[in-house]
């Protein structure tokens, strides 16, 4: 690759104006791309390359691709350069935009070319997706694409034939690219677009829906969708599919988020836009067009009632959001019924790709929904809103005016609507959602939970995540959105409040989803209202935290409160919670533990329970991570200054009891408030905060002393080194990662007493259970301040090495991993204290130089066992990576200039969590650079300890024989091994490796890219990235580098010399030495700081620090983490291609032979070893495969070393390489299918692996993309060729490059067809097992090929393997014969290459017929020709799929001529095939054959049906033959039918199916050799175990058939149905009769509508037939007749018409035609039918007989069925008139399955959305049932249908109604009958949660003075009854107002509780149990909040309360706890 010269870049450049960085366009210097760029310069130590000179770079990378997509090289060229652009990516540089416009196009057009490979298709999407997903640096202004030929791959491509069962990724791709280019689609194609997909649409067919759906979401621009939204909104309400709900609120979220700026859909857009990309097929229609403007008209944008949408539309969306909880009631039963309704759909929608999860969806919708569009509501005073108008001046009746029904049922609306409707914070969208949070908010409560609150909490998440981003979106100076349709404060606050008690009660869930969802929704929420979420958060955590109770809530509030962190710490987001922060890491101490505490002296005690709970210890380090990163830990409380110190506090509050907690009251703006907040000035606040800081020191102390006691109390470490298990591992690193964090931001007095601690904590104490530990907690300090770690560490450590090395520690030699013996304990600690102290800045590390390098010499001589060894070797790489590695020095919160200033110093509180622009942290950031003197101290350390180390190991290599090699020489072999590896693993910065010419030459030649020009295999020049030896004349260099190559040889020979020795006590030496290659090998640029590791780091340190979307301020910290990770990213970028010299080959040739040596950990070690220096290096695997291959051979007769090369093999990097590789699969599946000589089970079963490894790799072969024309893209390819700059040696490149690609191919289709010669051999062979012969089959049947003809030897051989013994060849076989035989046909009928790719095949027989008149009777025509017909002949035409219509016509329809009466209409076949079709013929045509072959078809399954691919396979022999083989089939088939065997019965089946292309002479004699056997098939031979079976060959014969073809079969079928006996003896006589019919009708689906009304006229009759069965098929369908007879009612059936209705007609007006019709007047009958049948029903055990039973039982299948469907909102039109005989039905006793089928119908009804103007009336009926019923138990059953109903279908409800439904409720507290009354006042309870509050307050006065109204005389009185029910009535009452709000105390409520309900405590039952039943809710739900509810009493009512609760001790106790609280 010749790229610009950048030699002359230093390492030291200063790079101080950076404006090498700035082209000379002042228009690209002043991008804000290239600012971007400036700003990661700035941040790096080194300067980086001119701009000019990457565009250079980036030119050459664009050439190559041209040059490769012109000379059509797409897999091999066109993927490397990709990924050359990838990596050119990674650093950042901007592209200028018309290259980016270029590259694109580039990407789109290589996508959507037919025939291209799945992985091009991959890679190019995803490269357009990257190129353009910014819509800052493309639009449509910029670039326009073509849609159609997108869809028309797609619509090929989604649905499969039935013979076709190879399905690719392709339809996923192309949808994938339709969704990421859309938004380049000309908004001009709209019309075009509802032209091409509306008519797709048929609602009998959900397939249809779904697919239309998917197109219209996917294709239409978002911009304009003012002319096609009411449509898509009015088609959805329409639709029950819970798939349809999901892709249908992804889109209107997005169309909801673009459009809150009506800029974006002003019609006069569209003009302003050139239309310039159309693809060939592309029209634009010319619609009338009513959006037509004037130049200088308002558009004033979409918006409506509630944001874009209608009032109608946005009580729908509320209505699905309700359903999107999936919430069961008490029923479980009433959730949408849309998943049932999705069954219907295929498995090839699961094909496209999936939208997004419909919860995140909703939030978005209701988010940008929100505007200031209503009257405000005044400020709500609760935790959860009220929602209703001011009171009314209505009017209650006295008690004794009227009768106690009458007064509890008084109108509550009067005067109601005189005032306007008022709205939460005057919006809407946010009073639905307050509504909707309410009506939920129970099922948030942990007692409550379940797998819906799941998705409750991540939709209050998405929610206010959705509404920060938009908030500060609109804080924005380039905001579109208007003034006065932005969010408010009055808006947030709301909000705030709306959520809040539901957060609250969901944070102390069990569940860790919902936790981590509450916790997001926290940390948003803290940032949005602060004041509202801090201190009731404090209120939970602290009695938490002081109590240690429970483990679950105080691992809760710990977790709440590093969600709310934000609050607490940042100035910026809170300023008066910093205060609390002290107080809070106080009583976080005890956090820190892992083991039982008992041996811990002075501890205080804890619960059993939270000891030795590691997660409680995650949580707090996580904490104190979250703050830790945002302040200084400084005492400020000794600073001078005055202080004014309010009266109501202590003025030294150092402890949480002596800080007083708010209190809060609500104030007269319903605000909670403070009752300190509101009165301190900031002034005051940091007072306040600086005398808390005096606490810093005590806590660090106790934190310290904790994390020490942690240490101690480990488990011992085991032989790896660590201290217990993971989760031991898992605390020990999060308490390290705190420890760090806090050193960092400690001041110098703190730091210096925690290093104290440390210091005197190490050296007097040596745990061996905690060495690592220690390490962990030493890099800590020496992390903050490396200068004084060492200077205080050092010297101790090095002194005691040496007095336990002189005392003999580690003297013992060892070489594999074991437990440390006791002597060795204190040697270890202090190495694991030493290399802790050289973990940061080398400058402090190499003033000890002459020491550390004393102590390295004497630890290599003196260690000899395995820990020792390895801790010296680990501190050793420490120590060089620390020196020669480019690192930040440290990431505080502030610049280092303002961390040293005194002004900060003391006031850094005041910049506690401060956040900062990228200009102000990047060039502040400290790196380490290494010096001249870090690096010769380095090479002094490489040659006064390595290079002897070298000498000594060649020494023990060369002088050494094998017999020698004792354990001592394994001894010295690994530790001396050992230390050198550390130490090359130390240096992967320190030299830079250069590259030579002739190495570029020979990796070309050796490469793993197969038959590739060497101009086109990509290679990267090395850029500059903080190397520190660059020169390769500096003899440092060349020492280094010689040094390097000595490590290599001496690996190479002792590979060579430990293999050849081969004994097993030299493992532990060849682990040694593999690890040694390792780091030989692997060791280089990023290896130690790695590019995807800082990226997840960087990712994972801004996810934690976002405070919102979009965040434009950081903390400093995220740019110190992306300054890293763009640092490693370059050092990735010189690590990616490495190239392989001679010595690197020896090394790969070992490691491949380690692979495979007899041990099998050596064997895994070198495998993963290999596949990782794959990564690394090119040509690895071509240089491996042949040593593999050769392991398999049968002459080596060593089963460990074939174990090896399997396993091998069976890594991805091996074995799918090489069979995806047509030159290199032949030589794999021939050494893999002659692995069969070994017959070990071991053997057999890797074998078996790497086939299933392999085989999916392995696909057709196919060179048809190379023949297909591309002129849009060759047209993009020239544009782009002037863009860059193109000459006649860039043509020469090209030209060469085609002729390499055109013999590449003709060597891989060589390739293939040895490889199909040699598989064919050896299936064919009798000695190949039936194992490997299923592999062949497997393989030969991917090599057919559609670009090459099928061969006699391919036909031959599947036909053959059709009767196999084996069934699994036999399934394979069928598979490769229907490929086989449609490869046939597209090769015979394919036009072009592209349509042969595609399977677009042109049938002879197709005729596109224009639809000139598209009108209601053209469909009407077409649905009634299906049934009335003529005899066949060459004028008709057949419409085998559903005729378009339904909702309008299209431009043209495909339909299809009959065959040719005499000739065959396929024939003759390509004449390249013949002789496979000929070969064909020879075998088919053999009677023995077809005996063969009946003989599997016929044997004895557990088949109740045909089996498809058995069907398949022999309709494509008859399609490929016609009737040749005939003659042998007909005896065969005829004692087939003749034989009633099940089995017999279903080959007959099987063999029947298929003439549908023969010459109609020909069928019409099949017909009449058929047609005597029908009444054998479907009648006498027709058993139970075989009408499935025929039922089957129905459904195949008619599956998107004309039934016109088949007009002999329908004939008699119909003929069948209308003269059988329904109602003989024996049900299964009809049965089977009925289940054929239903075959028919249910697969010809909408095609059967013209049969539909006499079929339901035959079967009314039949309405209460004998026969339970029968009756079912009868409700089955009336059910389907409702789905068929369903049609939309445009005034014409066009898209224009359509669509112009939809937008124009009254919301009313059903256009959609959803409404139930069809059936109604059969409804109306019914309903007469049933008073008659109801008076002659006979009682008792012969119910189930009458005809009320029957036909009852009937109607509830019926509507069930109907509900479950797509159409299910037709079903009311039918319930309505029957809802008072389907609540009688739920009330009969004596027939059991009536009244639950009854009840599940009713309840599942409440889970579809009725239409509109039915609610009322459904409403209507229960009222009228629960008030005129005189059965009890209908009213008992029609209660609890009001709640759920109500609660399904709330927003639809208008507010006038539920009044009403109050009043109805009310009265029902009177009933005689006291199950009834409780009903009543359970229901009542549900729906005042969401009442008016006007009407909640009046039942509240109503139903007090009704109790103080009621007494209650002697039991002797005959009024006794009379007045305990009016008393009960007003308890029931008041304790439903109770309940309606569990989880808050409405200011009303104490009154009730203590002055009403107390007073009844003891009044008869059922008064009293009702009573104590609410004092038991109440306390229940009241616990977890009581500390604030309790204030809402005074002490009268308290003590009053504690008497109305079981004990007194409940309200005391608790009241006693919170008054302690409130006064310390």
């Amino acid at each position: 690759m010749t790229l610009p010269d950048i030699s002359t870049l230093h390492l030291h450049d200063p790079g101080s104006t950076f404006s090498h960085l700035c082209p000379n366009d002042n228009e690209i210097q002043d991008d804000r791309y290239l600012q971007k760029l400036k700003s990661y310069a700035k941040s790096l130590p080194y300067s980086i390359e001119p701009y000019s000179k990457m565009m250079s770079m980036l030119d050459f990378i664009i050439l190559r691709i041209v040059q490769c997509i012109e000379a059509k090289d797409y897999e091999v060229g066109l993927l490397q350069w990709d990924s050359m652009l990838s990596y050119w990516n990674m650093l950042k540089y901007p592209i200028r935009k018309d290259k980016r416009i270029a590259l694109a196009k580039i990407y789109f057009y290589v996508s959507i070319i037919p025939g291209m490979p799945a992985q091009i298709i991959a890679t190019c999407a995803d490269g357009f997706k990257m190129l353009t997903q910014s819509k800052k640096k493309l639009s449509i202004e910029d670039m326009r694409l073509p849609w159609k030929s997108i869809y028309n791959i797609l619509s090929h491509d989604l649905f499969l034939s039935r013979r076709q069962f190879e399905y690719t990724q392709l339809s996923w791709c192309m949808g994938y690219i339709a969704e990421n280019s859309r938004r380049f689609f000309h908004p001009a194609a709209i019309n075009e677009m509802l032209s091409t997909f509306v008519p797709l649409i048929n609602g009998s067919q959900l397939d249809t829906i779904l697919s239309s759906q998917y197109y219209l979401l996917t294709f239409l621009p978002l911009s304009h969708p003012q002319s096609y939204l009411p449509m898509l909104l009015r088609i959805w309400e329409s639709i029950n599919s819970y798939k349809y709900d999901e892709r249908m609120l992804h889109f209107l979220s997005q169309l909801a988020e673009i459009h809150v700026s009506p800029e974006v859909s002003d019609p006069r857009k569209i003009y302003g836009i050139p239309d310039d990309e159309r693809s060939e097929d592309e029209d634009r229609p010319n619609w009338s067009n009513d959006n037509n403007l004037k130049e200088d008209a308002y558009w004033p944008g979409l918006y409506k009632d509630v944001g874009i949408f209608t009032e109608h539309e946005w009580n729908l969306l509320m209505c699905k959001c309700l359903a999107s909880m999936e919430i069961p009631l008490a029923d479980t039963g009433s959730l949408t019924t849309g998943p049932s309704a999705d069954n219907q759909a295929g498995f090839e929608i699961g094909r496209l790709p999936k939208t997004g999860w419909r919860i995140p969806s909703l939030a978005r919708i209701i988010v940008y929904s929100m505007a200031p569009d209503g009257l405000p509501a005044p400020p709500s005073n609760a935790p959860t809103p009220f929602f209703s108008p001011s009171p009314s001046g209505m009017n209650t009746p006295s008690i004794g005016s009227s009768s106690l029904g009458e007064y509890l049922s008084a109108p509550l609306g009067k005067g109601v609507h005189g005032r306007g409707k008022t709205y939460l914070a005057g919006s809407k969208a946010l009073d639905s959602l307050a509504r909707l949070i309410a009506s939920v908010e129970s099922f948030f409560h942990p007692t409550n939970s379940g797998a819906w609150t799941t998705d409750l909490s991540a939709f209050i998440k998405s929610v206010v995540y959705n509404f920060n981003k938009r908030w500060y979106e609109e804080r924005q100076p380039d905001c579109e959105t208007p003034m006065n349709r932005r969010l408010t404060r009055a808006m947030k606050r709301e909000l705030v409040k709306s959520l809040r008690t539901v957060v609250l009660l969901a944070m102390f869930s069990e569940d860790s989803g919902t936790v981590s969802n509450i916790q997001s929704c926290l940390k948003s929420m803290c940032v949005m209202e602060p004041d509202l979420i801090l201190h009731p958060i404090l209120e939970r955590a602290i009695p938490s935290l002081e109590a240690l109770t429970e483990t679950q809530r105080t691992i809760a509030v710990i977790k709440a409160l590093g969600a709310v962190a934000p609050a607490i710490v940042c100035r910026n987001v809170y300023y008066p919670g910093a205060k609390y922060l002290v107080p809070i890491l106080d009583l976080l101490i005890p956090g820190i533990d892992l083991v039982s505490l008992d041996r811990i002296a002075g501890s205080q005690p804890l619960d059993a329970a939270l000891q030795n709970d590691p997660s409680k210890t995650l949580c707090t380090t996580a904490f104190l991570l979250e703050i830790s990163q945002y302040i200084q830990f400084s005492d400020l409380s000794d600073l001078s200054g005055t202080r004014p110190t309010p009266t109501e506090h202590d003025p030294q509050p150092t402890e949480f009891s002596k800080s007083k907690l708010p209190s809060f009251e609500l104030n007269g703006f319903g605000d909670l408030v403070s009752d300190m907040e509101s009165r301190l000035s900031p002034d005051e606040e940091d007072t306040l905060l600086k005398d808390t800081t005096a606490s810093f020191a005590d806590w660090l102390a106790n934190f310290i002393r904790r994390v020490i006691q942690l240490m101690e109390n480990l488990p011992e470490e085991g032989p790896n080194g660590y201290s217990g298990g993971v989760t031991e591992v898992q605390v020990v690193d999060s308490v390290a990662s705190a420890c760090s964090q806090i050193c960092v931001h400690l001041s110098e007095p703190l730091y210096d007493l925690v290093l104290k601690m440390v210091f005197d904590y190490a050296s007097t104490n040596v745990r061996t259970n905690a060495v690592r530990a220690i390490h962990q907690l030493v890099e800590c300090v020496a992390n903050a301040n490396p200068e004084k770690t060492l200077a205080m560490f050092l010297p101790f450590c090095a002194r005691n090495i040496r007095l336990e090395l002189e005392n003999g520690a580690s003297s013992l030699r060892t070489t594999s991993s074991s437990i440390p013996i006791p002597s060795d304990a204190t040697l270890h600690w202090n190495l694991a204290i030493l290399r802790g102290t050289v973990y940061n800045d080398g400058r402090a590390v190499v003033k000890y130089r002459t020491e550390l390098l004393s102590l390295l010499q004497l630890l290599h001589v003196k260690t000899y066992s395995k820990r020792g060894f390895s801790w010296t070797g680990k501190f050793l790489s420490s120590m060089l990576l620390t020196l020669t590695h480019t690192y930040p020095y440290e990431n505080k919160f502030v610049n280092p200039e303002e961390w040293e200033s005194e002004e900060f110093r003391q006031t850094h509180h005041q910049h506690w969590g401060k956040l900062y622009a990228k200009e102000d942290v990047t060039p502040q950031i400290s790196w380490h650079v290494p010096n001249d003197e870090e690096i010769d101290f380095t090479i002094e350390v490489f040659r006064e300890l390595i290079e002897p180390t070298l000498v000594i190991l060649d020494h023990l290599l060369s002088d050494y024989s094998s017999a020698e090699r004792d354990a001592t020489w394994r001894n010295d072999f690994c530790r001396h091994l050992s230390l050198v590896r550390y130490a090359f693993g130390g240096i992967p910065t320190l030299m830079k490796h250069h590259v030579r010419p002739e190495d570029l030459a020979y990796a070309a030649e050796t490469s793993d890219i197969l038959d590739e020009i060497p101009e086109m295999i990509a290679s990267l020049e090395a850029l500059n990235s903080g190397f520190c030896l660059t020169d390769p004349s500096d003899p440092r260099h060349q020492y280094m580098t010689n040094l390097r190559w000595r490590f290599g040889d001496l690996l190479h020979r002792a590979s060579i010399s430990l293999r050849q020795q081969g004994e097993e006590n030299t493992v532990d030496a060849v682990h040694m030495l593999l690890r040694s290659i390792r780091t030989y090998m692997l060791e280089y640029g990023d290896s130690r700081d790695g590019y995807f590791v800082n990226e997840d780091q960087y990712v994972s340190t801004k996810n934690v620090s976002r405070l919102y979307a979009q965040q434009r301020e950081w903390p400093r910290a995220v740019y110190v983490r992306r300054a890293r990770f763009y640092h490693s990213a370059r050092l990735r970028w010189n690590s990616i291609d490495r190239l392989r010299g001679p010595l690197e080959n020896s090394l790969i040739d070992d490691v491949t032979q380690w692979s495979m040596w007899h041990y099998a950990k050596v064997r895994i070690s070198s495998q993963s070893l290999l596949e990782s220096i794959c990564s690394s290096y090119d040509g690895v695997r071509r240089r491996a495969l042949p040593l593999l291959y050769r392991a398999l051979e049968s002459d080596i007769d060593d089963d460990d070393r074939m174990k090896g090369a399997l396993w091998t093999l069976d890594l991805s990097s091996f074995g799918k390489y090489a069979i995806s590789e047509p030159t290199l699969a032949t030589e794999l599946l021939t050494k893999l299918l002659g692995c069969q000589y070994n017959e070990k089970t071991s053997i057999q079963n890797c074998v078996s692996t790497v086939f299933d490894t392999c085989l999916g790799s392995f696909i057709e072969p196919n060179n048809l993309v190379y023949d297909i024309s591309t002129p849009f893209l060759e047209k993009v390819l020239a544009d782009c060729k002037t863009c860059i700059g193109f000459g006649a040696e860039d043509e020469i490149v090209v030209d060469k490059c085609r002729k390499n690609r055109v013999s590449r191919s003709q060597r891989q289709d060589e390739a293939s067809d040895r490889t199909n010669q040699a598989v064919l051999a050896i299936a064919k062979s009798s000695t190949t097992h039936w194992r490997y012969a299923i592999v062949a089959i497997r393989c030969l049947r991917t090599l057919v090929r559609r670009d090459k003809p099928l061969t006699s030897a391919q036909m031959s051989y599947f036909l053959e393997s059709v009767h196999d013994s084996q069934p699994t060849i036999r399934y394979y076989a069928q598979r490769a014969i229907l490929k086989s035989t449609r490869t046939l046909k597209l090769r015979t009928f394919c036009t072009s290459p592209g349509d042969l790719y595609e399977g677009r095949n042109q049938n002879p027989l197709k005729q596109t017929v224009i639809v000139d008149d598209p009108s209601h009777a053209l469909t009407q025509k077409f649905l009634k020709d299906y049934r009335y017909s003529v005899d066949v002949n060459e004028n008709m035409l057949f419409c085998d799929k559903n005729p378009q219509g339904w909702i309008a016509w299209g431009n043209s329809i495909d339909l299809y001529k009959p065959p040719h009466p005499n000739k065959f209409s396929l024939l003759p076949w390509e004449s390249a095939s013949r002789e496979a079709v000929s070969a064909a013929s020879k075998i088919a045509t053999s009677p023995a054959f077809w005996k063969k072959l009946n003989k599997y078809l016929s044997e004895e399954n557990r088949e109740t049906s045909m089996t498809q691919d058995n069907v398949s396979c022999i309709k494509s022999i008859f399609q490929m033959l016609e009737d040749e083989p005939l003659p042998a089939v007909k005896p065969i088939l005829e004692a087939l039918l003749k034989d009633k065997d099940v089995d017999k019965q279903r080959a007959a089946a099987e063999i029947s199916a298929g003439s549908k292309h023969w010459s109609l002479i020909k069928q019409k004699k099949l017909w009449e050799w058929l047609k005597p056997y029908f009444k054998v098939i479907f009648k006498q031979n027709l058993k139970s175990d075989t009408v499935g079976i025929w039922s089957s060959f129905l459904e195949y014969i008619f599956y998107k058939t004309d039934p016109r073809r088949v007009q002999p079969l329908v004939d008699y079928l119909f003929d069948l149905f209308e003269n059988a006996d329904l109602n003989t003896e024996l049900s299964f006589d009809a049965i089977k009769i009925l289940s054929l019919f239903r075959s028919c009708y249910e697969e010809l689906g909408w095609k059967s509508s013209a049969w539909l009304d006499d079929a339901v006229g035959r079967y009314w009759r039949e309405l209460h037939s004998d026969h339970d069965d029968v009756r079912s098929y009868i409700a089955e369908l009336l059910a389907f007749t409702d789905k068929i007879k369903w049609q939309p009612r445009p005034s014409l059936p066009t898209v224009e018409v359509f669509t112009k209705e939809c937008r124009a007609l009254p919301v009313d007006y059903d256009i959609i035609g959803m409404r139930g019709s069809y059936n109604q007047g059969r409804v109306s009958e019914l309903v007469q039918n049933f008073k008659i049948w109801r008076e002659e029903r006979v009682s008792g055990v012969r119910a189930f007989q009458s005809k009320y039973d029957r036909v009852a039982i009937l109607v509830c299948r019926w509507m069930f069925q109907a509900v479950h469907d797509t159409n299910a909102i037709c079903v009311f039109d039918y319930i309505l008139p029957l809802m008072p005989e389907l609540l009688r039905f739920t009330e009969v006793n004596d027939n059991s399955e009536l009244a639950n089928r009854a009840n599940i119908l009713l309840v599942r009804m409440c889970g579809v959305s009725p239409p509109r103007p039915l609610i009322n009336p459904l409403l209507d009926a229960i009222f009228d049932a629960i008030q005129s019923s005189p059965s009890w138990r209908v009213r008992l059953k029609a209660l609890p249908l009001v709640q759920v109903f109500y609660f399904r279908q709330m927003p639809l409800i208008s507010e006038v109604k539920v009044v009403q439904m109050l009043e109805v409720l009310g009265k029902c507290l009177d009933d005689e009958v006291v199950e009834v009354r409780e009903m009543a006042a359970t229901t009542l309870s549900g729906v005042l949660r969401l009442s008016p509050r006007s009407s909640v307050l009046t039942l509240k006065n109503r139903f007090v003075r009704l109790a103080k109204n009621s007494h209650i005389p002697s039991k002797q009185d005959p009024t006794y009854n009379k007045c305990i029910r009016q008393r009960h009535a007003a308890i029931l009452g008041i304790c439903a107002l109770v309940d309606s709000y569990p989880y808050t105390v409405e200011k009303w409520m104490p009154e009730l509780l203590t002055n009403v309900l107390a007073e009844h405590t003891y009044d008869p039952i059922p008064i009293s149990t009702t009573v104590r039943k609410c004092a038991r809710n109440f306390k229940k739900t009241h616990q977890d909040t009581w500390h604030e509810d309790s204030k809402k009493f005074d002490d009268q009512q308290l003590a009053a309360l504690s008497t109305l609760l079981t004990g007194s001790s409940y309200c005391k106790s608790l009241t006693v706890c919170v008054n302690v609280h409130s006064d310390q």
